[in-house]
């Protein structure tokens, strides 16, 4: 197993990566199109892409979670270690900041800045519940069954829930905290975060549930007894 610095470097660089490429394209996309709906396939395409990407190359370092929240179902099922919990999380945050400065710095806008966009209600909520339950049973099931399609499971799950929830499917409390820092397409407003942060974590929670439930291995049938003859 890689040491923890090359693991912790592995999150927070792909973290970083991650952000850049939904803030930057959300930036290009918008800056390319007028029509709200082309510009958000014009973001959903490059995340979708760069999670694929992210996950193969860093999986094998770090276990490529760039998500505090699937960190945090790893800790539980007692796949990562418990002490590596707060360090991951820290650099998946610094990670996804340092990624929305660097979309800001790409594309000559002001590095620094606070998102006003709105992100709020019930329905954003519960979007983000089902976003962050679906992304845990992807993981949860790709591992269980076809180890080696996880990055292509993930991103294709993100690309499609971009579409069918009403957040655009943030699923990620690190992502969410980067994005409220750009007042750009990808944005939200800060006091929208602890909603959204709250949903991503019980969201989690009720997939690891019904994935630890759904894809259990199946225990081995004990031996029949047999009664020895005389």
């Amino acid at each position: 197993m890689p040491d923890a610095t090359r693991r912790l470097t592995a999150e927070a660089l792909g973290t970083a990566i991650l952000v850049a490429t939904v803030v930057g394209s959300g930036i290009m996309a918008d800056r390319l199109s007028d029509d709200v709906a082309v510009s958000l396939l014009g973001n959903t395409i490059p995340t979708g892409a760069i999670l694929m990407v992210l996950i193969t190359i860093l999986g094998p370092l770090s276990g490529a979670h760039f998500n505090p929240v699937v960190t945090l179902v790893f800790a539980l099922r007692r796949e990562i270690e418990a002490g590596m919990l707060l360090p991951y999380i820290l650099a998946q945050i610094a990670g996804g900041i340092a990624g929305t400065l660097l979309a800001h710095a790409m594309f000559d806008l002001p590095i620094l800045q606070v998102s006003q966009t709105v992100r709020s209600g019930t329905g954003q909520w519960t979007a983000e519940v089902v976003a962050t339950a679906g992304l845990l049973l992807t993981i949860l099931g790709g591992l269980r069954f076809r180890a080696e399609a996880v990055p292509m499971l993930v991103g294709l799950y993100i690309t499609a829930a971009y579409w069918f929830t009403a957040s655009t499917s943030f699923a990620n409390p690190a992502v969410a905290i980067a994005r409220s820092l750009t007042d750009t397409f990808a944005g939200i407003r800060p006091v929208d975060l602890p909603g959204f942060i709250i949903a991503e974590i019980a969201g989690a929670l009720l997939g690891a549930l019904i994935g630890g439930w759904l894809f259990a291995r199946e225990r081995a049938a004990a031996a029949p007894l047999t009664v020895p003859q005389s």
